[in-house]
Order: structure tokens, then sequence, then C-alpha cells
């Protein structure tokens, strides 16, 4: 069974960091894409960043490039979302998600309207950003 767990979140100051962790399991963590997405109360859910383990390719949205950086740990299956200089707007839940398919992944966090729902989330976690 595929499983995704977030970890990381909380309350924060505005301008402060946080990182998030994402470990995976039942599934071959190098030939899968992993992204971050997140979404905020009345809001459409947002594509944040993506890599593929395998290689090490990452993309980002623009609304997160320069403040946020996705990685991945290889041997212990997680995936990694430090986020700095967080600001009130980045308060959501925060959530992993694991594609076979990188194309449609990078798509996906690139803005582009496609069918997603191949993809495998993890539960979320909350972050808040107080001003």
């Amino acid at each position: 069974e595929i499983q995704l767990v977030e970890s990381g979140g909380g309350l924060v100051q505005a301008g402060g960091s946080l990182r998030l962790s994402c470990v995976a399991s039942g599934f071959s963590f190098e030939d899968w894409a992993i992204g971050w997405f997140r979404q905020a109360p009345g809001k459409e859910r947002e594509g944040l960043a993506c890599v593929e383990p395998l290689n090490g390719s990452t993309l980002y949205a623009d609304s997160v490039k320069g403040r946020f950086t996705i990685s991945s740990d290889n041997v212990e299956n997680t995936a990694y979302l430090e986020m700095s200089d967080l600001k009130v707007e980045d308060t959501a839940v925060y959530y992993c998600v694991a594609a076979f398919n990188p194309h449609l992944l990078r798509a996906v966090v690139a803005g582009v309207k496609v069918p997603f729902d191949s993809a495998h989330w993890g539960r979320g976690t909350q972050v808040t950003v107080s001003s």
C-alpha cells in the first residue's frame, strides 16, 4: 500500500522558516516523482514544487520560487520542502503527492489544467503564518 506521511507543519511568524517532511512507503521511491501542493480555505489546490528522486530534477511554481526548496533523500525515502521568508498568504494545508508520471506532475505544478486523478496523496500538514 502506498503511503505518504507529512510532518513539520505548525505556527510560525511571518518571515520565518519551516521544513516539511514526507515519508514515503509502499513503492519504489526513485521511480516516482514527488510533489508538494497546498490548499487554503476557499481556494483551489495549488502545486508548489516537484522533484524526481532518480535525477534530482526540480520544478517550482512562480509563487514560491526563490523561497521554497524541494529535495529528496533516496535512502530515507523522504521528500522535504524547505520554506523560508514565509508570508501570511502561505497559510494552508500542505500535501505531499507521489506521481508515477513525472511529466504530468511537472505540468500540474506549472499550472497546466490536466486530470490528476492517478496520483497518491498524503493527509496533509497545517502551516499557519501569523503577522
